[in-house]
């Protein structure tokens, strides 16, 4: 058999996992590797920053399903995948990543552009690897694939010193992996999930509670049918939006911190709650011993480890979402909650009551939300920021499709959408996509507008800006009594405190100018809009456009984002709007 070179290895084993595309960049460590590419018949997209190569390879995941896959150099090269793989590992996402490593005799002499990765991203990925035999490699990238993508998902670092590379062996790819005490649970215990039906079919107020995990077992029709069936209304946190149909009655939105009325009201007041691929974090439990007070708890979810970390269950039920949900839906029987509906109807009518009402000629995020929507095909995937942006993207977008919305949960990770949405257009080119972005988080990553230019991908940019950490000037509001500090973007923190708030003082030029700055790159597309009759004929001509095309809304700079839960109140004693802050 002939010999290949490690990085020959690398690139076989990444055609036996049938891998399409990489995001990555070069360096010296790693420069084997690339030789190996220049070859392949993988596609190779490099971006401008090793951050945004792995937040791409997660929209990439998160939109399609399989396993993202990146690859950067030794030291800073794997230090700046950190926040991505922090990013991943907290949302459950599949990534396989690839670092260069220093020579095997040179580990842990400090030599040039080393870093203990594997040390480094421990905390922060399933599972890590350093590989000191060649022998070893092609073993090593199969087993990395199997751990993301199996159980709960999560992102999986192999680390390959240059030398590894660079030697050769004969080339066998395992076509299985035996990893003794890895055995995620597929299937739900009989007896469990018998005891889940007949809660279910005797409950008068139960709600489902679903996270991401529906999603990530590919669960979704097998939720719709437990929720039809059963006439449950249905609540999702924001990684679990597009799981169910949010045009249906009986969707909620999304619950929690910045949760509907309705969705808090309801959990809080249920008397069962049916959580599936969901983890009870404290976005959406609110304080923790004031959750759904007099509800029995169901909890179903691949990870044991997830159940009954923060309260206690009733009835735990460990296995893959979709298997159990196949199984639970035989049992439980055909209903109806025609009194609970109503009632929740009632809060779904007080929560468009609250809707804030804007300055006369002001842009509402909403508005833009709700056009955007009107507007775009259904199938489009919409991808965020972190921010308020991303709250309302949550509230006022119709999410019918699973994977449709995507978007950092768990980290909150600032300058991932718009990587995502490259991985997403990329994995989905039959697909719209368009990303919601605040201007603070979109100057995060904002360089890689060359790598759309590049990849001429037809990505919609929509900057609702504000001119402000707009969330972050939210929370001073709430919790800091309007003491406002380098929140807003267009002054230094050393003006007066007047323009802090957006008072009359604060200049008038926006820094940056996003319009001009996108023209500046080659294929864009750019407009501002800043009367509302505009909205809709630029979102139109964008959604509509062969080109990038980037949208810079100049919003209402006060509008805050509610229904909010303060710290340490429950879900039922949510603020409504901006005048109940204490």
């Amino acid at each position: 058999m002939k010999k290949l070179s490690g990085a020959e290895i690398f690139i076989e084993s990444l055609n036996n996992e049938q891998v399409e595309l990489v995001f990555g960049y070069p360096g010296g460590a790693v420069l084997p590797i690339f030789e190996e590419f220049r070859k392949s018949k993988i596609k190779f997209v490099m971006p401008y920053h090793e951050q945004v190569a792995i937040h791409a390879a997660g929209g990439y995941a998160r939109s399609t399903g399989k396993a993202g896959v990146c690859v950067a150099t030794s030291g800073p090269g794997g230090t700046n995948l950190v926040t991505g793989l922090a990013t991943a590992n907290m949302d459950s996402i599949p990534i396989v990543a690839f670092t260069g490593q220093v020579p095997m005799s040179a580990i842990g002499t400090d030599a040039f552009q080393e870093a203990d990765i594997r040390g480094i991203t421990a905390p922060i990925t399933k599972h890590n690897y350093l590989v000191k035999d060649i022998n070893d490699l092609a073993q090593t990238i199969k087993e990395a694939f199997y751990i993301a993508q199996t159980g709960r998902p999560g992102p999986v670092l192999i680390d390959i010193p240059k030398d590894i590379l660079m030697q050769t062996a004969e080339f066998n790819y395992p076509d299985k992996v035996y990893l003794p005490g890895y055995n995620p649970t597929k299937k739900g215990h009989g007896l469990q999930i018998k005891k889940a039906a007949e809660a279910i079919n005797t409950a008068k107020t139960p709600v489902i509670y679903a996270g991401g995990g529906v999603i990530n077992s590919n669960g979704s029709q097998e939720l719709r049918e437990l929720a039809n069936k059963s006439g449950i209304p249905v609540t999702t946190t924001m990684m679990g939006l597009g799981s169910f149909d949010s045009t249906s009655p009986l969707s909620l939105g999304m619950l929690g911190l910045h949760g509907t009325t309705q969705a808090n009201k309801a959990i809080y007041n249920a008397d069962l709650i049916i959580a599936v691929g969901a983890r009870f974090d404290n976005r959406v439990t609110g304080k923790i011993d004031k959750f759904a007070p007099n509800a029995k708890i169901i909890h179903i979810d691949i990870d044991p480890a997830e159940i009954g970390k923060r309260l206690y269950i009733d009835i735990p039920i460990v296995g893959d979402v979709k298997f159990v949900l196949e199984e639970l839906n035989q049992k439980i029987n055909e209903n109806e909650h025609p009194e609970w509906m109503q009632q929740i109807n009632k809060w779904r009518d007080l929560h468009h009551q609250k809707a804030y009402q804007p300055k006369k000629g002001k842009l509402t995020h909403r508005q833009v939300m709700e056009e955007i929507y009107n507007v775009s095909p259904k199938n489009t995937i919409i991808t965020t920021e972190v921010g308020q942006h991303q709250m309302w993207a949550a509230h006022y977008y119709k999410y019918t499709e699973a994977r449709s919305f995507i978007s950092s949960g768990g980290l909150g990770t600032m300058g991932f959408g718009f990587p995502a949405a490259i991985g997403a257009q990329l994995g989905n080119p039959d697909k719209k996509v368009i990303v919601i972005a605040g201007d603070g988080s979109f100057m995060m990553n904002m360089q890689d507008m060359a790598t759309i230019a590049k990849q001429n991908l037809p990505i919609n940019i929509a900057i609702f800006n504000n001119k402000q950490l707009g969330m972050i000037r939210q929370l001073q509001e709430v919790y800091q009594n309007k003491n406002y500090f380098s929140t807003c973007l267009r002054k230094d923190v050393s003006c007066p405190p007047d323009c802090s708030a957006g008072g009359e003082n604060c200049p008038e030029e926006m820094i940056p100018d996003f319009v001009k700055l996108a023209e500046a790159f080659s294929n864009f597309n750019a407009i501002r809009i800043e009367k509302v009759e505009d909205i809709r004929p630029a979102i139109e001509e964008a959604v509509n456009s062969p080109k990038p095309y980037l949208l810079d809304f100049i919003m209402e700079e006060e509008e805050t984002m509610f229904p909010m839960v303060v710290d340490g109140d429950s879900l039922d004693e949510m603020l409504l709007h901006k005048e109940e802050i204490k």
